[in-house]
């Protein structure tokens, strides 16, 4: 069983940005789907970010599309999630997410074998 671990959550004000880091336990991550979603209190869990190993594709929730990056070191075995012009509807726990087929379109939250326990984010207003 691969682990996720975050970090780099945090209370930043709106306009604000914060990176967020996932380090994982495997061998490698290079031809993984590596991605990220976020859960706000009462809310469904949403698919954020993704970046597919095998195709090179990235995938964006439409709401932080040109606000959000997703990058990663595969070297490092670790993703980044980069959040610009924080807004308060970005405030969730974010989960880092992996899957060994690093092809697809993966927003769903069962398409995805591997989990993080979650960083918050909170922006406040």
């Amino acid at each position: 069983q691969v682990q996720l671990v975050e970090s780099g959550g945090g209370l930043v004000q709106a306009g604000g940005s914060l990176t967020l880091s996932c380090t994982a336990s495997s061998r490698t991550i290079s031809k993984y789907t590596m991605g990220w979603f976020r859960q706000a209190p009462g809310k469904e869990r949403e698919f954020v970010a993704a970046h597919y190993g095998g195709s090179h594709r990235t995938d964006y929730l439409y709401s932080v599309e040109g606000r959000f990056g997703i990058s990663r070191d595969d070297a490092q075995k670790t993703v980044y999630l980069h959040m610009d012009n924080l807004k308060p509807e970005d405030t969730a726990v974010y989960y880092c997410v992996g899957d060994s087929s690093g092809w697809g379109h993966k927003t769903r939250v069962n398409e995805y074998q591997f989990w993080g326990q979650g960083t918050q984010v909170t922006v406040s207003s």
